[in-house]
């Protein structure tokens, strides 16, 4: 690990993105305790205010914990941020893809479970839902539509999964706004979301994961068809 200087760049900077470099790079395992601020310092060529200072950016980061008296332990890998700005950059069709995988799970789970309360979490969140006929409504629509279908990851009663779902809705919420506003990709209505709930209260976990692709194949489809009349000559 070695920081230079680049051009007007503070030197914290730069010892941040070196000890972010050498966490990417697996240097310390996941929960082993780093080098001390002066053998970071001795590295890095920098005070030990500068190293001190870049420990505790990535500590309010969440990729370090600072544990008084006994030293900085590796909390994380990577910069949830970091995640966050290259999941936002993704294209439509690449944010669809992983939609529909995590919303079949979920499905697939709520329905083994097939907890009642989940259940009627799902379709009171399903009539709040109903179909978009007005685009005045398009934001009041998606705020529905990501209800219904966070009360399935609920309903799946993993949390982690759950969570991940929560996540990322986050991140595709600007995509899905793009895809309704266009109206040459069809549209997933409310029978196909209503057959989602159908399965999970049957607890058929098979129909309950087609029943989920059903919603974004559809849409997904479309946009393969659209690029590749793009990408012809």
């Amino acid at each position: 690990m070695k920081a230079a200087a680049q051009g007007k760049r503070s030197l914290v900077d730069i010892a941040v993105d070196a000890i972010s470099a050498a966490l990417q790079q697996h240097r310390w395992a996941l929960g082993t305790r780093i080098p001390t601020e002066p053998e970071l310092a001795e590295e890095l060529s920098m005070s030990r205010n500068t190293v001190r200072e870049a420990v505790r950016v990535l500590a309010f980061a969440g990729l370090l914990e600072v544990r008084q008296g006994d030293g900085t332990y590796v909390r994380a890998l990577s910069s949830p941020a970091e995640t966050w700005r290259s999941i936002g950059s993704a294209s439509l069709l690449e944010h669809l893809e992983v939609r529909a995988l995590l919303e079949e799970a979920c499905a697939r789970h709520a329905a083994r479970r097939c907890d009642p309360q989940a259940i009627a979490a799902m379709r009171t969140a399903l009539i709040a839902r109903t179909d978009l006929d007005d685009e005045r409504r398009l934001d009041e629509f998606i705020e529905h539509d990501l209800t219904f279908h966070m009360a399935v990851a609920e309903g799946s009663g993993n949390r982690a999964l759950c969570e991940l779902y929560r996540y990322f809705s986050q991140a595709v919420r600007l995509n899905l706004r793009a895809a309704l506003l266009d109206r040459s990709l069809p549209e997933p209505d409310q029978p196909s979301h209503r057959a989602i709930v159908d399965a999970i209260e049957a607890g058929d976990e098979a129909a309950a994961g087609r029943a989920a692709a059903v919603v974004t194949e559809p849409v997904m489809q479309a946009l393969r068809q659209r690029l590749n009349l793009e990408e012809r000559p």
